[in-house]
């Protein structure tokens, strides 16, 4: 499970406008959250470092560049024993088709989103690739009409942050009494 970081208001804000453009400065960051560059960056470090900023990537449409048809695929798997699903989950990682990959609950062991040129290609991957990964037992293809939203931003709200007034000391910091 992993640990929930709690950051201010000016920290979100940051956040927020990498969200919006991650090509930005660190100038032009800073101005519009309204801080200096040097506390800036160093908040944008720290996200970093805490793993808050997984990293940075371009949004490329799959329309053009020759990946037209998705699908989303509901996985089963024949035992959930933990070297089955390590096995069937490093498989999932290393095949570029699939791009993302969830493991849930109710009727379906993992949905995964599958692109690719076309259905013959889909069909090949299906029989190629899909039906080979470890312990798959049945699999639920459904073709993708229209991607009515596809959002990248998370919905982070400054109005939820903590108050900067109350940010927790650096590990190591002393608290002075007045």
């Amino acid at each position: 499970m992993t640990k929930n970081i709690i950051l201010d208001s000016a920290s979100v804000r940051i956040l927020q406008e990498l969200q919006r453009d991650a090509r930005q400065t660190v100038q032009q960051i800073a101005e519009r959250v309204g801080l200096s560059s040097t506390p800036c960056w160093k908040r944008i470090k720290d996200m970093e470092a805490t793993g808050v900023i997984r990293g940075y990537s371009a949004l490329v449409d799959r329309a053009k560049v020759g990946l037209d048809l998705m699908v989303v695929v509901e996985t089963n798997l024949s035992q959930h024993t933990e070297d089955l699903v390590q096995q069937f989950e490093r498989a999932v990682a290393a095949t570029p088709q699939i791009v993302r990959c969830l493991s849930t609950t109710g009727q379906a062991d993992y949905i995964l989103t599958v692109v690719v040129p076309g259905i013959a290609e889909y069909e090949q991957f299906l029989h190629g690739t899909l039906f080979k990964l470890p312990g798959v037992t049945h699999v639920r293809s459904s073709i993708v009409l229209k991607e009515v939203k596809a959002e990248v931003k998370l919905p982070i709200d400054p109005q939820q942050a903590a108050p900067s007034a109350r940010r927790a000391p650096a590990p190591g910091a002393s608290r002075g009494t007045r």
